[in-house]
């Protein structure tokens, strides 16, 4: 039996694992499963109207070429800043949709190289930051929260915090 195989059983191993300790504990498993199901399809169904709004949001906005206009905007103070300008895109896209972030880091890394600063920059700042608004919107529909207040503009100065970090120890070390 290979690594992969073992792997593969490490799902139906935790599961056992917690069937059994629950019967140990005398609670009725299966009672405690459904009850599970049940919220979690209660937070989906809460979750849902968010994510049915974000991801074609998420799009559009792709679409629109808005986020390369901007670039091409913020590019001499990001210079200013001492970070790479490939890494724009990147930047303004992280806080809306991590997938189209990995896109965009991709790319830098596939046109730069992986050992360039700017590959470097770009893989440090996919790492140091999150999805903003997916965050936001999943949990704070999943809690309950409608009014997020300081939520979102203290999350986008945590963002830009991380990339500016990301920038500036990337051209420390690699610089």
């Amino acid at each position: 039996m290979g690594l992969s195989a073992l792997a593969g059983l490490v799902p139906a191993l935790i599961i056992g694992a917690a069937c059994i300790a629950g019967l140990c504990r005398g609670v009725d498993v299966f009672s405690a499963l459904t009850a599970g199901a049940a919220k979690g399809l209660r937070i989906m169904r809460d979750i849902f109207p968010a994510l049915v709004v974000l991801f074609p949001a998420i799009y559009l906005l792709r679409a629109s070429g808005l986020p390369e206009y901007i670039g091409a905007l913020l590019r001499p103070l990001l210079s200013a800043l001492g970070i790479p300008e490939e890494t724009v895109l990147l930047m303004l896209l992280r806080p809306v949709s991590g997938s189209a972030a990995l896109s965009a880091a991709a790319d830098v890394i596939s046109r730069c190289g992986a050992d360039s600063l700017a590959g470097r920059t770009a893989a440090v700042m996919c790492s140091s930051s999150d999805t903003t608004f997916y965050v936001i919107a999943v949990y704070f529909t999943a809690a309950g929260v409608r009014d997020s207040r300081w939520a979102v503009p203290a999350a986008l100065c945590a963002d830009i915090a991380g990339f500016l970090s990301a920038a500036w120890i990337c051209r420390l070390l690699w610089g």
